[in-house]
């Protein structure tokens, strides 16, 4: 498995968008609603159009069980995010999953499907190689984007290892990719 990056400044997650936009409106929706949520692409990918229909829209919450850890999750579904799942149940009612892929069925009796994270994860990777600098970007790159720019805007580490469920601060610092630099940084950010 190739590690993947998180987006660091908002000019290339602009660019990250951008280049996603060309490529298909889900792609880019995939991306908006990933980086709001911090889900795992396999979380992700199982959200229904029910989950969207159920949410509270005084105060929209996700409850998720991870596939990858079994665990029970509450994810409150900021503006951002939640425009995004709208505008899709909006669009597509008729879907079952709220990333519903498009392929057609061949065999019409087989129930639809959400889009393959290997097809997320391929798109993904080739618009990492266009933005500049590159960046080696893939479906993890959504929650290490929430962290690093929750780092990047005061959040302790234990809180974003909190978001991200990870069971230690060591474990959040390296995922998000702190590096040298980012400590080296730290000491002319913050003169007393």
């Amino acid at each position: 498995m190739r590690k993947v990056e998180a987006v660091k400044t908002g000019e290339q997650r602009q660019q990250v968008e951008a280049h996603l936009a060309a490529q298909a409106r889900i792609y880019v929706d995939i991306w908006k609603v990933g980086v709001n949520t911090a889900l795992r692409i396999s979380d992700l990918l199982s959200l229904t159009m029910d989950n969207v229909r159920a949410l509270d829209l005084a105060q929209p919450a996700l409850n998720v069980i991870e596939q990858k850890t079994g665990k029970h999750r509450k994810i409150v579904v900021n503006q951002s995010a939640l425009a995004v799942m709208q505008r899709r149940l909006a669009e597509s009612s008729d879907h079952a999953w709220l990333f519903q892929s498009d392929a057609v069925n061949r065999n019409r009796r087989e129930p639809p499907k959400p889009i393959n994270r290997r097809s997320v994860s391929r798109v993904f990777e080739q618009v990492g190689q266009r933005i500049a600098p590159k960046v080696v970007l893939g479906t993890h790159s959504m929650r290490k984007t929430r962290g690093y720019a929750m780092h990047k805007a005061g959040r302790s580490i234990e809180s974003i290892a909190k978001v991200l469920n990870h069971s230690s601060s060591a474990v959040t610092m390296r995922y998000i990719g702190l590096v040298q630099q980012d400590i080296d940084e730290s000491y002319t950010e913050l003169e007393l």
